[in-house]
């Protein structure tokens, strides 16, 4: 089952998905450019072979639900992601947050 929520952080929409998988739940929020994950997120994948894709996102682990998603402090971010702000133990919400400025 895959389900798709509208999340209010202050003045941004930002797009939950959640992915229902045997044994597993993928978590993702997106919001302007790029988006935060569960630990399913391969950060070091995207910093050294997708380099060139210059994607923003961060990884909190040990989630199980959107909200849990934005509580939880970023184990892990990515180097373009880094770039605009968004730093590791940060708040998921705090970097959906950075995501919406620079998009706008």
């Amino acid at each position: 089952m895959v389900r798709v929520v509208p999340l209010q952080i202050d003045d941004c929409t930002a797009i939950g998905v959640e992915v229902l998988l045997p044994k597993t739940t993928l978590l993702a929020i997106t919001a302007g450019n790029g988006y935060i994950m569960c630990g399913a997120l391969d950060v070091q994948l995207l910093n050294e072979k997708l380099k060139h894709r210059e994607i923003i996102a961060g990884r909190a682990v040990g989630v199980r639900t959107l909200e849990e998603l934005l509580n939880a402090p970023l184990e892990s971010v990515t180097d373009a992601a880094r770039d605009i702000g968004i730093t590791v133990g940060m708040s998921g919400q705090e970097a959906i947050r950075i995501l919406a400025k620079a998009a706008s």
